[in-house]
């Protein structure tokens, strides 16, 4: 017998002894690419056109289920309100310079400071702010409202508390775009107006809601700094009054501004001391009243009072100089013309010797007065210095005692800084708690929404289509998935892993002969497709000898290996095919003549009963002979598997071209496993939409447990016309109504 050389090939991936993996082929399926699957666009959508009935009913339940959900449900209203969260409110009292100004804070702050605003929108706190507001605890209304069924008495307070701010968490929604300070606060009802009432006390409780926690946290330091302020106003007081016993004590009167400091009181404040510093003061001043006295009596006392300054700056004085002056030109003009007894002349020198003297009287007066201007100074300069003495020696002795004084006075002055500090700090307190501007403002107020937000029927259809897409694809997927049958040509290849020889298209058992009998044929055609890729299954070519199976009876084994054998021998070649199928023998019925009754066989040449010339039958085709079964044994395995059968192959095979051997099932019997041990080549019959993956995997693992050479799988009885079976890519409805409608 003909050895085959077996190609390399990884019994994983369903390929070990595929000879046409020898020559790169492995079928016509372009979607299996280095052992990967790739997607096909074309197979995709057969497969929907295939399933396009299921599909379409899914996607139009899922539409109609949608329209019937959103006509059932209540309109539902939304109301919007915008607020917009600044990072740091404007302080009306406080020092900032431009108010409108907000702080440079860094992006993650900004961040987690707005996040913290929307937890604060959603907490539980302000939800009871609104409930108490609008008084939504057992109120009717809002449960009408809200959807809800009206509670029962039964329930507590707390109980209906908590239902109320449930409904009321459920239908609030809170959003803030990201680089954005406006948040929305929005509420959805059944009815419009409450909804927009809601929303608005929402922003507003909210607004609240900072403004008082800015006031409660200065609370604790308004507390601390009033009970400080007691403590130093209590403080201050007993130092006011230790000081004022301690100057009635000792006899001190002191004159102590409230702007002064302790050191400027302990100089400035004694009655005595600032008496003392008048004095001196006035002193001073008399002392130099003297010595400008003293000096001007200097001038006045020596030499010509005439020359004297405070003389000639005397009014009278100037006046009687000048009406000197002006009778001794007039006398100097009388003497001119006349002599010295003349009358004019002695009247005008008479009048002259009057004012000298009238002259010399004033001076002694103006010299006088100088005289007693200069006394006075000298006395009130001495009364002076004898009080600077007497006062210094009391202010000595009164400094003594300040000593005492000036301790209380400070501590008195300290505790009175302290009071005033404490008291100015609680005034501000209290102004910048309740004046402080909120940082939370109102942009857009919430306002009865005209349209309901809720059912959309548009977004619902929408949502329905995808569903039903989603729906459809995971039914038409599982539905493939858990398809263990093979029913179109890419399912030997996918599922099975091994290469497909041919596809015989379906006719009726009665039609079958004439089918093969028409060259033009589908299934003609088929079965010389199935011929060619016979003629280049091996590296050798056509095998020597080849078993014709499948894992079930009745799918189309023995005419297969008729038509496999008739298209051989039709090529000039000599052809013998065996009928082993000693259980149920079928070849018989192909002959016409004296072979039909069967009498002699392959059950005669096993047993040496009959001569292989006697048992061979002709047929239409000269190159073509059969040989039948025989009768049927009572053990034909044991006929099958002893050594007659090898040498009857090895004889058959040495006169004829090849030999095509039809053998029973592979499931359930040993016959068709021996014989594949003994011939070149098996080629598996698969019948469409009937042979299970499950039983065909097992008939193969039984085969390749003999280490056969599987040449690979013939799809027969395959419908093209049936619309699961129209997605098939290797042959289609039109391809085999080709030969039928074509006129050539």
């Amino acid at each position: 017998m003909q050895q085959i050389t077996q190609p390399s090939g990884s019994a994983e991936n369903g390929f070990e002894n595929d000879p046409r993996s020898v020559n790169g082929y492995y079928g016509e399926d372009d979607s299996y690419q280095d052992g990967e699957a790739t997607f096909d666009v074309r197979q995709f959508l057969a497969v929907i056109r295939a399933n396009l009935l299921v599909i379409s009913i899914i996607i139009a339940s899922a539409l109609a289920l949608s329209v019937i959900v959103t006509m059932l449900q209540t309109p539902l209203f939304t109301a919007s309100t915008t607020l917009q969260i600044n990072d740091q409110s404007a302080q009306i009292l406080g020092k900032q310079d431009d108010i409108s100004q907000d702080p440079v804070v860094s992006a993650a702050d900004t961040e987690r400071f707005l996040q913290t605003q929307v937890d604060i929108l959603k907490s539980r706190v302000l939800l009871e702010r609104i409930a108490q507001k609008l008084r939504l605890v057992g109120n009717s209304r809002f449960y009408d409202a809200m959807g809800m069924r009206q509670p029962s008495g039964d329930l507590s307070r707390s109980e209906l508390e908590d239902l109320t701010l449930t409904a009321l968490d459920k239908a609030r929604d809170i959003s803030i775009p990201r680089n954005s300070r406006l948040a929305t606060v929005s509420f959805t009802s059944a009815q419009p107006q409450l909804a927009a009432q809601i929303a608005n006390t929402m922003a507003t409780e909210f607004v609240q809601a900072n403004l008082q926690r800015r006031f409660d946290s200065s609370a604790y330091a308004r507390d601390f700094i009033s009970g400080q302020l007691a403590e130093a106003r209590a403080k201050l007081e007993r130092s006011e009054r230790e000081l004022n016993a301690y100057a009635r004590q000792a006899g001190l009167i002191r004159d102590r501004d409230s702007n002064n400091t302790p050191d400027q009181n302990r100089n400035s404040g004694s009655v005595t001391t600032a008496s003392l510093m008048q004095i001196n003061n006035a002193a001073n001043q008399a002392e130099a009243a003297r010595i400008v006295a003293e000096q001007r009596w200097q001038l006045v006392s020596h030499g010509d009072p005439l020359n004297s300054p405070d003389v000639l700056a005397n009014p009278a004085i100037s006046s009687l100089i000048a009406e000197r002056a002006r009778v001794q030109s007039e006398l100097e003009r009388q003497r001119a013309n006349h002599l010295e007894d003349y009358p004019a002349v002695a009247q005008l020198r008479a009048q002259v010797g009057v004012i000298d003297a009238q002259l010399q009287s004033v001076a002694k007066n103006i010299r006088a007065s100088v005289k007693q201007q200069y006394d006075a100074a000298v006395e009130t300069e001495q009364s002076l210095k004898q009080q600077v003495a007497s006062l210094k020696g009391s202010s000595l002795e009164e400094q003594d005692r300040l000593v005492q004084y000036n301790l209380l006075a400070r501590e008195a002055d300290t505790s009175r800084t302290v009071y005033e500090g404490l008291l100015q700090r609680y005034k501000e307190l209290n102004a910048a708690a309740g004046i402080s501007a909120s940082n939370i403002s109102i942009i857009d107020a919430a306002i009865p929404p005209i349209r309901p937000s809720s059912p959309n029927l548009f977004r619902n259809i929408l949502l329905a289509l995808l569903g039903g897409m989603l729906a459809a694809a995971a039914f038409v997927y599982l539905r493939m998935q858990f398809d263990d049958s093979v029913r179109v040509p890419e399912d030997v290849e996918g599922k099975l892993k091994m290469p497909l020889l041919g596809v015989i298209p379906l006719v009726q058992e009665l039609d079958v002969g004439m089918a093969l009998d028409d060259p033009k044929s589908p299934v003609s055609e088929g079965y010389n497709s199935l011929r060619s890729a016979l003629l280049y299954s091996t590296a050798s070519g056509l095998p020597k000898s080849i078993l014709v199976t499948s894992s079930q009876p009745s799918e189309g084994k023995s005419t297969t290996g008729m038509a496999i054998a008739t298209g051989i021998a039709r090529l000039g070649r000599t052809v013998v095919l065996l009928d082993v199928d000693l259980r149920r023998p079928t070849l018989h019925r192909y002959i016409k003549g004296a072979g039909a009754d069967n009498n002699h066989g392959m059950s005669s040449l096993l047993t040496s009963q009959s001569s292989i010339d006697e048992v061979l039958c002709d047929t239409d085709v000269e190159t073509l002979k059969i040989i039948t079964s025989g009768p049927i044994p009572p053990s034909p395995t044991e006929l099958l598997s002893s050594n007659r059968m090898q040498m009857l192959l090895d004889e058959l095979t040495s006169r004829f071209d090849l030999v095509i051997v039809d053998s029973p099932p592979v499931l359930g019997l040993a016959d068709a496993p021996l014989m594949s041990a003994l011939v070149d080549g098996v080629v598996m019959v698969i019948q469409s939409d009937r042979s299970r993956r499950g039983s065909l995997k097992a008939s193969l693992r039984r085969l390749r447990s003999m280490r056969t050479v599987v040449l690979g799988a013939v799809l027969t009885k395959f419908d093209a016309t049936n619309m699961g079976n129209r997605y098939s890519e290797y042959y289609g409805y039109n391809y085999y109504q080709y030969s039928a409608n074509s006129d050539t």
